[in-house]
């Protein structure tokens, strides 16, 4: 199995900053491509970043220079960064292990969610 678990959300103020962080364990023979995505209260949840075990990166457009992704392979963790936070950036936020579908391990071919942090910010 994959365990993925969120922390270092909470509130802060319109212009403030926070770091999340994920820390992923489970099967060693996994590759763990990780996301973040968002889900404000009755609405989808969408993408907001994600890195690949090879380092690669990619933002939605609307966090792309306010928002930092990064990874500690050692510590088995990604991170979050969120500067100039905004009212709209109010949501649970969730950590996600992608799917590798072509992986010969079974339990590596399916995507794993952690349980979310909530990020609250005020104006």
């Amino acid at each position: 199995q994959v365990q993925l678990v969120e922390s270092g959300g909470g509130s802060v103020q319109a212009g403030g900053s926070l770091r999340l962080s994920c820390k992923y364990s489970g099967y060693k023979y996994c590759e763990y491509d990780m996301s973040w995505y968002l889900q404000a209260p009755g609405k989808e949840r969408e993408f907001v970043t994600g890195i690949d075990s090879a380092g690669r990166i990619s933002y939605a457009d609307s966090v792309k220079s306010r928002f930092t992704i990064s990874r500690d392979n050692a510590e088995n963790t990604v991170y979050l960064q969120m500067n100039s936070l905004q009212p709209e950036d109010t949501a649970m936020y969730y950590c996600k292990r992608r799917s590798q579908p072509g992986s010969l391990y079974p339990v590596c071919r399916n995507a794993y969610w952690g349980q979310g942090t909530q990020v609250t910010v005020s104006s």
